[in-house]
């Protein structure tokens, strides 16, 4: 059987089975396999888009774009189309999505069972507002159709539920018009402080983002770039386009350490601070910088890499320092650091992950036993400032801090589906397999 792994390469899952799927399917066969998931692209960094021993079902078949609206700007599309190939019927009539993660290699199902978010949080909420509607399959055999007016604690409950509530169809998603230039401004800044005065003074920027150096290189810990952003009414000159580039084999482990992560931000720091003011920029340069290069996680070697997603309220924000501290301490090296601030926009999903607060992601190269009890101190201190950690990256969470994060999981439980689970749903939920 084929070995499946996430976005971290960190699990190395076998599924019992692989069932692909198209919208010309029947489904006949859902209702007697045990442990069915959806999935989708595999750009969720943990265990969450597995399923070791269960049924894997690649939806990348329900690719077809149904219908669209141009009075209202809804789409209707299938289950496995792509945020990429949203964009690409999108742009051209003018729209754009609501929200988009950092990467446009995410499936629509995949996006709403992650209710993923943005840059654009603190002004948008997440993905889950703008979702109309969707088909909704049940392993009984029910095709359910789920909105806020029709079967509406299944739609909380599938927002943000990971896929357990049954297999995601088509999807009703509003799109706004917006054009897909951006005027973009990078913002250099020295500390922690700064960065939060930044967030406080850009609220009416639609986008903002933050790349931090947390490594203790002579004595400038805490500096980065804030980028704020606003989609552009203006017109770009005709650019060629950059090729994309690609990783072609996993590197040495050895390869991204302390040392060249140092270097990296030295020059990252100076290139973009060389870029202070407002200039344009297509959209996906700004939005998705990683996904021009091809297989960028095996820049972390053989064994992977750890995406460790944190948010705390805006109260507890001094547990930044103690968290960046611990990291320096630990002698590992995360070569992304990416702080936002989440808004008070809430999800209409059950178990979303934003709060209103700031949000924190870190990479770490997958060092046995050192990187896992580094992350251990960093949940430590997430669990003392009243966060959560975001289940579509995670690796680490307990059983104890799931249930903390999430308390309303039982809640969301009577709307799992029985016959739909994941390892990661295994490993932090165990009495409701």
């Amino acid at each position: 059987m084929s070995q499946f792994l996430s976005w971290g390469r960190y699990f190395p899952h076998k599924p019992s089975q692989i069932r692909p799927i198209a919208w010309r399917d029947e489904f006949t066969w859902l209702g007697v396999e045990p442990h069915c998931l959806a999935y989708g692209l595999g750009r969720s960094y943990g265990d969450s888009c597995l399923n070791h021993h269960g049924v894997l079902i690649p939806t990348r078949g329900l690719n077809r774009l149904i219908a669209w609206d141009d009075e209202t700007n809804i789409l209707r599309c299938e289950a496995g189309v792509s945020l990429g190939e949203v964009l690409e019927f999108a742009v051209p009539r003018g729209s754009f999505l609501p929200v988009s993660p950092g990467t446009k290699f995410v499936t629509v199902g995949g996006a709403i069972a992650n209710d993923i978010h943005g840059k654009n949080h603190h002004s948008a909420g997440t993905f889950g507002r703008y979702v109309k509607a969707f088909g909704l399959l049940r392993s009984n055999g029910e095709e359910l159709v789920c909105s806020p007016a029709s079967n509406a604690d299944l739609y909380r409950a599938t927002i943000g539920g990971l896929g357990l509530t049954g297999l995601i169809t088509w999807a009703d998603i509003q799109l706004k018009y917006a054009s897909p230039v951006m005027a973009v401004e990078n913002v250099p800044f020295e500390g922690l402080d700064e960065f939060f005065n930044l967030c406080e003074s850009s609220e009416h920027y639609e986008y903002t983002v933050a790349w931090m150096d947390c490594i203790d290189a002579w004595n400038r810990w805490g500096r980065g770039i804030f980028m704020r952003a606003n989609h552009s009414p203006d017109e770009l000159p005709n650019q060629s386009r950059k090729p994309s580039l690609s990783v072609p084999f996993s590197l040495p482990s050895f390869v991204l350490n302390r040392y060249s992560c140092k270097a990296f931000n030295e020059a990252y720091y100076y290139a973009n601070s060389l870029k202070q003011g407002t200039s344009l920029k297509p959209y996906e340069p700004y939005f998705y910088p990683l996904d021009m290069v091809h297989h960028w996680n095996r820049i972390y070697g053989s064994r992977g890499f750890f995406q460790y997603q944190l948010v705390v309220p805006l109260s507890e924000k001094e547990a930044f320092a103690e968290i960046f501290n611990v990291i320096a301490k630990s002698g590992l090296a995360s070569f992304l650091v990416v702080l936002k601030k989440f808004g008070n926009l809430s999800s209409p999903g059950m178990m979303s992950f934003p709060m209103e607060g700031y949000t924190l992601t870190l990479d770490f190269s997958h060092r046995p036993g050192s990187t896992k009890a580094t992350l251990k101190r960093l949940t430590d201190i997430v669990n003392e400032a009243h966060g959560r950690l975001y289940p579509a990256k995670d690796s680490v969470m307990t059983p104890e801090d799931f249930e903390r994060y999430y308390p309303q999981w039982r809640q969301f439980s009577e709307y799992k589906d029985p016959k739909f689970s994941s390892s990661f749903w295994r490993r932090v939920a165990p009495t409701s397999q």
